[in-house]
């Protein structure tokens, strides 16, 4: 299951990610988004679980929880929409 994790400081870490979730089962991959210009983070990012029971369980037991002075969001993640997606020039 891919799940979304949002509104993170953006000194978050994946390594604080994988942290946060161990006690919920094992990440099989966590990708922090970052502004490819600038590199910062963006404060959101995507947790692949394989055991979709321990996943549906990490979300029960985060979200809208307190890390690092934010309220977490986290849930399953929606497939994107490619009508939206845009090309930069």
């Amino acid at each position: 299951m891919k799940l979304y994790i949002g509104n993170l400081s953006y000194s978050t870490t994946e390594q604080e990610i994988e942290e946060l979730m161990t006690p919920f089962g094992t990440a099989d991959s966590i990708q922090l988004i970052k502004d490819r210009h600038t590199g910062q983070s963006k404060g959101f990012g995507f947790i692949e679980m394989s055991d979709n029971s321990a996943a549906d369980a990490a979300i029960k037991g985060l979200n809208e929880t307190n890390f690092k002075g934010r309220k977490l969001k986290l849930n399953q993640a929606q497939p994107r929409d490619k009508s939206r997606h845009r090309r930069r020039y």
